[in-house]
Protein backbone atom coordinates (compact mmCIF):
# COMPACT_ATOMS: atom_id res chain seq x y z
CA UNK A 1 0.00 0.00 0.00
CA UNK A 2 1.23 3.41 -1.14
CA UNK A 3 1.12 5.64 2.01
CA UNK A 4 -1.54 8.33 1.70
CA UNK A 5 0.77 11.58 2.22
CA UNK A 6 2.49 10.06 -0.30
CA UNK A 7 -0.51 11.00 -2.99
CA UNK A 8 -1.29 13.87 -1.08
CA UNK A 9 1.07 16.45 -0.34
CA UNK A 10 -1.76 19.09 0.78
CA UNK A 11 -0.46 19.82 3.95
CA UNK A 12 3.19 20.65 2.59
CA UNK A 13 1.49 23.32 0.30
CA UNK A 14 -1.10 24.65 2.70
CA UNK A 15 0.52 26.19 5.78
CA UNK A 16 3.04 28.06 7.24
CA UNK A 17 5.80 25.80 8.46
CA UNK A 18 7.22 27.55 11.00
CA UNK A 19 9.70 26.25 14.16
CA UNK A 20 12.27 26.96 16.58
CA UNK A 21 15.49 28.36 14.98
CA UNK A 22 17.43 25.46 17.05
CA UNK A 23 16.31 23.02 14.99
CA UNK A 24 18.22 24.20 11.46
CA UNK A 25 21.21 25.01 13.43
CA UNK A 26 24.00 22.09 13.06
CA UNK A 27 25.88 23.39 16.30
CA UNK A 28 22.72 22.66 18.57
CA UNK A 29 21.69 19.19 17.49
CA UNK A 30 19.16 21.12 14.48
CA UNK A 31 19.31 18.62 11.55
CA UNK A 32 16.42 20.55 9.02
CA UNK A 33 18.95 22.22 6.41
CA UNK A 34 19.21 25.40 7.31
CA UNK A 35 19.46 26.71 3.48
CA UNK A 36 15.77 25.62 3.49
CA UNK A 37 15.19 28.06 5.63
CA UNK A 38 14.32 31.94 6.31
CA UNK A 39 14.12 33.56 9.20
CA UNK A 40 10.40 34.34 10.65
CA UNK A 41 10.90 36.08 14.04
CA UNK A 42 13.75 36.64 16.44
CA UNK A 43 13.13 32.61 17.93
CA UNK A 44 11.64 31.21 14.45
CA UNK A 45 12.54 30.41 11.11
CA UNK A 46 9.97 28.98 8.32
CA UNK A 47 10.62 26.53 5.61
CA UNK A 48 11.15 28.35 2.04
CA UNK A 49 7.66 28.90 -0.07
CA UNK A 50 5.69 28.49 3.15
CA UNK A 51 5.18 31.97 3.57
CA UNK A 52 3.75 32.72 0.06
CA UNK A 53 -0.05 33.59 -0.55
CA UNK A 54 -0.11 29.94 -1.72
CA UNK A 55 2.16 28.30 0.33
CA UNK A 56 4.57 25.22 -0.71
CA UNK A 57 7.35 24.13 0.64
CA UNK A 58 10.63 24.02 -1.19
CA UNK A 59 11.40 20.42 0.24
CA UNK A 60 7.95 18.86 -1.47
CA UNK A 61 8.27 17.05 -4.65
CA UNK A 62 5.83 16.11 -6.96
CA UNK A 63 2.33 16.64 -7.90
CA UNK A 64 -0.66 17.39 -4.96
CA UNK A 65 -2.76 14.98 -5.06
CA UNK A 66 -1.21 12.81 -7.28
CA UNK A 67 2.37 11.67 -6.13
CA UNK A 68 4.71 13.66 -3.71
CA UNK A 69 7.34 12.91 -1.48
CA UNK A 70 9.43 15.27 1.07
CA UNK A 71 12.92 15.40 0.05
CA UNK A 72 13.92 15.89 3.54
CA UNK A 73 12.04 13.65 5.12
CA UNK A 74 14.26 12.53 7.81
CA UNK A 75 15.46 15.51 8.50
CA UNK A 76 12.15 17.55 8.59
CA UNK A 77 10.88 20.00 11.10
CA UNK A 78 9.27 18.51 14.67
CA UNK A 79 6.12 20.56 13.32
CA UNK A 80 6.33 18.07 10.68
CA UNK A 81 6.59 15.33 12.62
CA UNK A 82 3.54 16.31 14.53
CA UNK A 83 1.01 16.34 11.58
CA UNK A 84 -1.44 13.66 11.59
CA UNK A 85 -3.50 12.12 8.23
CA UNK A 86 -7.03 11.37 9.24
CA UNK A 87 -7.96 8.47 10.10
CA UNK A 88 -4.44 6.97 10.07
CA UNK A 89 -4.61 5.98 13.56
CA UNK A 90 -8.17 5.74 14.13
CA UNK A 91 -9.15 9.41 14.72
CA UNK A 92 -9.88 12.42 12.85
CA UNK A 93 -7.88 15.04 11.39
CA UNK A 94 -8.89 18.69 10.83
CA UNK A 95 -5.82 20.12 9.34
CA UNK A 96 -5.80 17.52 7.50
CA UNK A 97 -9.11 17.58 5.94
CA UNK A 98 -8.55 21.38 5.76
CA UNK A 99 -5.58 21.11 3.72
CA UNK A 100 -7.19 18.93 1.42
CA UNK A 101 -10.07 20.64 0.91
CA UNK A 102 -8.06 23.42 0.13
CA UNK A 103 -6.54 21.77 -3.07
CA UNK A 104 -9.73 20.10 -4.22
CA UNK A 105 -9.62 16.60 -2.82
CA UNK A 106 -11.94 14.72 -0.41
CA UNK A 107 -10.89 14.13 3.05
CA UNK A 108 -8.89 11.05 3.98
CA UNK A 109 -11.74 7.99 5.17
CA UNK A 110 -10.76 4.97 7.04
CA UNK A 111 -10.52 3.06 3.81
CA UNK A 112 -7.77 5.14 2.75
CA UNK A 113 -6.16 2.80 5.41
CA UNK A 114 -6.74 -0.71 4.07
Amino acid sequence: MIHPCQRCGACCASFRVAFHWMEADASMGGQVPPELTEKLDPHRVAMRGTQAYWPRCVALEGTVGAATRCSIYARRPSICHDVQPAWETGTPSPQCDKARSMHGLAPLAMDDWL
